[in-house]
Order: C-alpha cells, then sequence, then structure tokens
C-alpha cells in the first residue's frame, strides 16, 4: 500500500502560515547533543519524520532521547557507542552528521553510509580529509566511514567546496580538538549560525559564523545546553513561491526574510508585491499571472538548491521562457521529467533547464523522487486542470509538517489517499 496527495487544480491561496524549526538544523542540532554528558533540549522543531529516524540513530549509539511535539530532549551518557545502526543511518542523509562529534568525543566511528534523497553523488571526500587534517584516520570499509585518532589537533583547513555537511562534521570534531582549528571557505547558511549558536551555549569558542572562515579554539569539554531551532527558510520560500504559482496572498510567520533576501528579490522580479514585517514575518501577494526568471543554485547566499523545484513551477506557469541552471546536483533535474507528465514545457541540457510558461498545467499521475520535488508537484498541480495524483509522498512528510493541512487551510482542495498505485 502507498500514499499519495490527490491535489485539484485551481486553488488560489490566501491567508497565514506559520513556519517551525528548519530541518536542515535540527538533525544537525540533535546529533552536537552527543558532544557533551548530560541532557540537551531542543525546542521549535519540526514534526517531521526525519527528527524520530534522527533519534532512533541517538537510541542507537546510547542515548535516551524524547520527542514530545515540537520538543526534543536527549540524554547523553558518559560512554557511547561509536557504531550506530546502520539501518536507522540508512533512512536519512544526514544521519551522517554523528560522525564529527563521535570522533571528538570517542575518537573512534564506524558509520554507515547514510541513505535520504535521490538528488545525486553527495561524496563524503571532504568530510574524511577535513577529519584526517585533524589527526583522525579515516577509510571507507564494508559500507562504512572508519574514522579513528589517538588524539584531535588544531589545523588550517580549505574546503574545496563550502559543503554544509563537511563544514558541520569538521567543526563539531574541532570543537574538542587540542588547539585552534580554521576552516576556510566554509558553509556560510543560517543552519551553520544556528549550529555555531548552540555549541557556544555549550561552551564551544567558535569565531566567524556565518562568514567563510571559522576559527575554532579547541576546549577539553562541553556542557548540554537548551535551544530554539530556528525557522525553517527552505520552507518558508515554499509558501512564498507557493504564492506566486496561485497568484495568491500569503504571510509567512516564524521564519527570518533575511535568509531569504534573493528568493524575495527574485518573486518581486516575477511580478509578486512583497512586504518585509520584521525579522520574523513577511507577505507575498501575486495578482497577475507571473513572469519569467532566470534562476541559478549556489551555496548560501545564492538561490538554493532546495528550492530549484519551486523555481521550476513558477516558470512552467509564467509569462516567457527562462533557463535555470543547477550547480550543485545533477539529479535534481528528475523534477523536470515529472512536471513534463504535467504538460510543461521544458528541455535539459547538462545542467541547465529551459522552461517556457503556459497559461496552465493538465493533470496527471506523479512521482516524488526527494522533499522538495514532492512538494514542487503539489503545487505544480495547484495550477493544473483536474486533479493530480502525487505519489511517494512519505519524502514531503520528511520536510513538511501538515503540508496538507496548511495547503487546505489555505484554500486548496487536497487530500491524502492509501492504495495500492498503478503504473
Amino acid at each position: 500500500m502507498s500514499e499519495h496527495f490527490r491535489v485539484h487544480g485551481g486553488a488560489r491561496l490566501v491567508g497565514e502560515v506559520d513556519v517551525v524549526g528548519a530541518k536542515n538544523s535540527v538533525l544537525k542540532l540533535m546529533a552536537a547533543a552527543l558532544l557533551a554528558r548530560g541532557t540537551t533540549t531542543l525546542t521549535n522543531c519540526p514534526q517531521i519524520l526525519d527528527v524520530p529516524y534522527m533519534a532512533d540513530v541517538l537510541r542507537s549509539i546510547g542515548c535516551e532521547v524524547s520527542v514530545d511535539g515540537g520538543t526534543v530532549v536527549i540524554t547523553t551518557p558518559s560512554e557511547l557507542n561509536h557504531k550506530p545502526d546502520a539501518a536507522s543511518m540508512g533512512k536519512l542523509r544526514a544521519s551522517v552528521c554523528v560522525l564529527g562529534p563521535l570522533v571528538g568525543r570517542c575518537r573512534r566511528a564506524v558509520v554507515a553510509l547514510p541513505g535520504g534523497d535521490a538528488i545525486g553523488s553527495r561524496p563524503l571526500d571532504m568530510h574524511q580529509n577535513g577529519l584526517r587534517q585533524l589527526g583522525a584516520t579515516s577509510e571507507i570499509e564494508h559500507g562504512s566511514v572508519v574514522a579513528e585518532a589517538e588524539g584531535l589537533h588544531g589545523a588550517q583547513i580549505w574546503l574545496d567546496f563550502p559543503s554544509m555537511g563537511a563544514t558541520e562534521n569538521i567543526l563539531m570534531a574541532a570543537v574538542l580538538a587540542d588547539g585552534t582549528t580554521v576552516i576556510d571557505n566554509a558553509a556560510r547558511e543560517p543552519e551553520i549560525v544556528d549550529l555555531c549558536t548552540m555549541l557556544q551555549q555549550m561552551g564551544a569558542k567558535i569565531e566567524g559564523a556565518g562568514t567563510s572562515t571559522l576559527t575554532v579554539h579547541g576546549v577539553d569539554s562541553l556542557q548540554p545546553t537548551e535551544h530554539r531551532v530556528i525557522g525553517d527558510r527552505i520552507v518558508g520560500a515554499t509558501w512564498a513561491f507557493a504564492a506566486a504559482v496561485t497568484r495568491g496572498d500569503l504571510t509567512v510567520r516564524g521564519v527570518d526574510p533575511h535568509h531569504l533576501d534573493l528568493v524575495l528579490d527574485k518573486l518581486r522580479t516575477a511580478g509578486a508585491e512583497v512586504t518585509v514585517y520584521d525579522d520574523k514575518a513577511f507577505r507575498v501577494v501575486m495578482a497577475e499571472r507571473p513572469k519569467s526568471v532566470d534562476f541559478v543554485t549556489l551555496p548560501y547566499p545564492g538561490f538554493a538548491t532546495d528550492l530549484q523545484p519551486f523555481a521550476i513551477a513558477l516558470c512552467a506557469v509564467s509569462e516567457g521562457t527562462a533557463m535555470i541552471t543547477e550547480n550543485l546536483f545533477e539529479a535534481r533535474f528528475r523534477f523536470v521529467e515529472e512536471m513534463m507528465r504535467l504538460g510543461a514545457d521544458a528541455r535539459t541540457d547538462g545542467h541547465h533547464a529551459v522552461i517556457r510558461g503556459l497559461e496552465k498545467l493538465s493533470s496527471a499521475p506523479v512521482w516524488a523522487s526527494d522533499i522538495r520535488a514532492g512538494a514542487g508537484l503539489v503545487l505544480a498541480g495547484l495550477c493544473a486542470d483536474g486533479v493530480t495524483e502525487v505519489w511517494d509522498v512519505f519524502h514531503i512528510d520528511r520536510g513538511y509538517p501538515g503540508f496538507v493541512e496548511n495547503l487546505v487551510r489555505l484554500g486548496a482542495n487536497v487530500e491524502r489517499v492509501t492504495q495500492a498505485p498503478e503504473r
């Protein structure tokens, strides 16, 4: 049996929607709790499938974890198992972020290669090279990353690419290393800043959060803390695009609009009226058919690759022709194939896609290949004639709490159906 969403086209989304904690932050913060013996509490956590999945990973190495609504409480013992359960690791990509904390605390880790979205290759070379420069050995053996060190020491580390995952793992290993570590070309995402903030609350000494150079002065030990997860900018941007593609009027609360400066500027170019109220709310109104806009995905503060499906959905119903350039993950354009099922006029060539906008799409059965592709197909279905069935919606549940409920409350006709799929 499989679940799918039935999306009735023609809705105009209107109203207010609240955004809770960021998926791309909470899972790394849960891993960071491994660095300190005692009880760490995270609030404003999203109620998505990946949180209990990550809880299972932490339990498998000896932690007690309770998940109660938007609060996650993690009690970390003085002695940790250095080998998390491989089956639990395989359920989500972010599970790899236990590597750095385990090497930092236990000086040894055997971490199964993670699972997650099918969006292209995401090798762990930079994670391993960073740990090696800190004094650890690291190899791939029997489907796991095996890393160990007698002791960790500070190092000057240059990342070939500003990878969030590599930055996070190296950072969490370095906070307990002897001496000073400098990470150059580090990721700058708000979720990295959130991790640095929590680590500093735990007693870490970190300089340069939010810049391309992180300086970490190692300390002997950290203490548990309580921390509120930042709002999810990707979910906030999803709702911004939802307003634009349905020619709607949405006020989005709970996320810092300045984390979405480029996104909101692109929507203004497309014809939307965008109002920023404070550091936790903004409004997007699209009164007419949007105009096509070119998008190029880049590391933050560039346009996020996670938002590429929404850019394609927008351009598919916009006036004019747009080019979408994907610079991060080669398999993201699998989404275009599903959009073409909905009648989108789209062509791909390498890491470029050309989208010629249509007045309206046509309904069809489509399949989600990852979290954002699934949400993007739902938004596209709202712009199609008839009823669109979106399958493999477990992906969407991994990233969007109460997605169907929010859509219905905002005026969409969307329902969750359980039955066997036909292909």
